[in-house]
């Protein structure tokens, strides 16, 4: 229900021009992508300068690539890079219209993020979360401006891919999903309404797909590209569940199981201790070279 006070009004997402990323991984990453295409200056933050250097070099060969094979004019690559600027303070975000947090799936950390943000950004900027499963109400809660808070979940790889679920917290305002579904528009996504419950409806059917996958693995029924295989074949799934954990990164689907056990409290969201055993190996998939599958580094 909107406030008295509220002063995001909805509709207005071409007045928007200033969005700041918090999180340069392969989600902020893309996130900063398609922002940065669609005409609005970026300001794509993370912790380290070495880690915002590598998400501004991966940003600029994903351009190059997205030009090459959609034959783009000469120089639109880089105008749109050049839209993109990057830095470490959270600081960067205090003439921003939207933040569009993107850190990893650990509430503590995104309640750090989030108490900060509440702090700089200006008293009208909508504060959204990428989260996969953690309560939008409590992320919400550390501000104060919980009406302005939301989760937009965009889906990975997020230029490609069309959805981005739009989560209201217990205190997001009608004003605020409106003009965070109108924003999705103008990225060229599709906006879908969901309520918050953990894992919201994305990662509360995926999740417990690629956990009994695991578990599949872990009891012998079959090889990974077995299951894989079957999913693919049987299912019309473009991916295997294995093969898409470890896209996902091994480390987030335990998170997210995590957070849907402890969420529900039901046995059947328990994780697969072969997915433990994997994330306290090192093994998160692609990111790391290895996960179910072995991955070579680039030349």
């Amino acid at each position: 229900m909107s406030t008295a006070a509220e002063t995001v009004r909805p509709g207005l997402s071409a007045d928007i021009r200033r969005v700041a990323v918090i999180g340069g991984g392969t989600m902020g990453n893309g996130i900063a992508q398609v922002f940065a295409t669609s005409g609005m200056d970026v300001r794509l933050v993370d912790a380290k300068g070495d880690l915002v250097e590598r998400a501004l070099a991966t940003l600029a060969k994903n351009l190059e690539r997205v030009a090459a094979k959609q034959s783009w004019p000469a120089g639109r690559a880089e105008e749109i890079l050049h839209r993109v600027s990057g830095g470490v303070e959270l600081s960067a975000a205090k003439d921003c219209e939207v933040v569009v947090e993107a850190v990893s799936e650990d509430f503590a950390l995104k309640r750090r993020v989030f108490e900060t943000l509440d702090s700089l950004a200006p008293a009208g900027a909508v504060l959204a979360t990428n989260t996969s499963s953690i309560s939008i109400t409590e992320i919400a809660a550390c501000t104060k401006r919980p009406d302005r808070v939301i989760g937009m979940h965009f889906m990975n790889p997020v230029p490609v891919m069309p959805l981005v679920e739009i989560i209201r917290g217990l205190a997001t305002s009608d004003a605020t999903c409106a003009l965070t579904e109108d924003l999705s528009r103008r990225l060229g996504k599709t906006p879908v309404a969901v309520s918050d419950f953990p894992g919201f409806v994305s990662n509360r059917v995926l999740m417990p797909m690629i956990n009994e996958a695991c578990f599949a693995l872990m009891e012998g029924v079959a090889t990974k590209e077995s299951i894989d295989a079957v999913m693919k074949l049987g299912m019309n799934h473009p991916m295997g569940p294995l093969q898409l954990a470890d896209l996902i990164g091994l480390d987030t689907c335990l998170s997210i199981m995590e957070v849907l056990h402890e969420g529900f409290g039901d046995s059947k969201y328990r994780p697969c201790p072969l997915l433990r055993k994997m994330v306290k190996a090192g093994w998160l998939g692609r990111k790391t070279g290895r996960g179910f599958y072995e991955y070579p580094a680039r030349p």
